[in-house]
């Protein structure tokens, strides 16, 4: 008599009812996404569909003005840096790096949340510190070995291609050991090796145990990409399921040719919460952008400097 096991994935991620209100205009409205241990998600819609501002719900740049983010169970703290202390680690559509540190710096930074020393124990420089060090520069070769970048560790981060910024930012986020990886359009602006390369790496990332949400406008590489994907429409999720079923659905099709469907929203109501997302990043507080920036930058860094 043989016997059949049955492993249930853990539930890495879980996102209840989140909305997301700039004023009196709803950028993301009432939202559910579960991201299960070793699965990768898609997120993919139109422009101004509120991909981005639902990432920043999960990740603490935003506080949902409804709903719940979970991870492994545990309600995460609406700041940043304690987001990437749980387990959660994201890249930026926008790369943002130290452009004037090394490659292996930028990746040391995103070891930040992991080192227990303190503050007396790096002005001493004592043996507790120096072992935290080698260990943090050990891990962060590893990554830049697994990254493809080893070789160009002590180049500054300026000097690297675009595809290898890109690959640079994800080493970077998972320097802080995440259980769960947000990549934001991670392959805007490649050419179509690098995009393959990215699909080989984000593969490599998942066998590691490490679940992955995407945000994509490339269908090819998602669908390719993805066990389930969702498709929000202005700030609601309109479809979710295979890519199959997904690619399939009349609805999504409309919703990126144009074409108007039954409930679908109108062009001025999508330019009214884009703009209102713009104001709201504008006028963030100055001390709530230092905040937001420093604690990000355990696994983001700032956004990269004109040279």
């Amino acid at each position: 008599m043989t016997t059949t096991t049955t492993t249930t994935a853990e539930t890495v991620l879980d996102a209840s009812g989140v909305t997301m209100r700039f004023g009196g205009l709803t950028a993301v409205r009432s939202v559910d996404l579960t991201v299960n241990s070793g699965e990768i998600v898609g997120l993919i819609g139109p422009n101004g569909a509120g991909k981005t501002t639902f990432f920043n719900c999960l990740t603490g740049l935003y506080v949902p003005t409804e709903g719940r983010v979970s991870y492994k169970g545990t309600v995460l703290p609406p700041k940043p840096h304690l987001v990437t202390q749980a387990g959660v680690a994201r890249t930026f559509q926008n790369i943002r790096l130290f452009s004037n540190m090394t490659v292996l710096e930028n990746v040391l930074v995103g070891r930040h949340t992991r080192t227990k020393e303190g503050l007396w124990s790096a002005l001493l420089r004592g043996p507790g510190f120096k072992r935290a060090e080698a260990e943090s520069r050990e891990r962060a070769m590893e990554l830049l070995e697994f990254t493809g970048l080893a070789a160009k560790a002590d180049h500054l981060a300026r000097n690297l291609p675009y595809g290898e910024q890109r690959k640079l930012e994800i080493a970077r986020a998972l320097a802080s050991d995440p259980g769960l990886l947000l990549l934001d359009e991670p392959t805007a602006g490649m050419n179509p090796q690098e995009t393959r390369a990215a699909e080989d790496l984000i593969f490599a990332i998942r066998d590691q145990g490490i679940a992955v949400l995407v945000i994509e406008h490339d269908m090819r590489f998602i669908f390719n990409l993805c066990d389930r994907v969702a498709c929000l429409v202005q700030g609601e999720k309109l479809v979710e399921g295979s890519p199959e079923v997904v690619q399939g659905d009349d609805r999504v099709v409309a919703a990126y040719l144009g074409t108007p469907f039954e409930g679908a929203p109108g062009a001025e109501e999508v330019a009214e919460v884009e703009a209102a997302e713009a104001e709201a990043a504008a006028s963030t507080p100055a001390d709530a952008v230092s905040e937001g920036r420093e604690s990000t930058t355990r696994t983001t860094g700032p956004e990269k400097e004109t040279p």
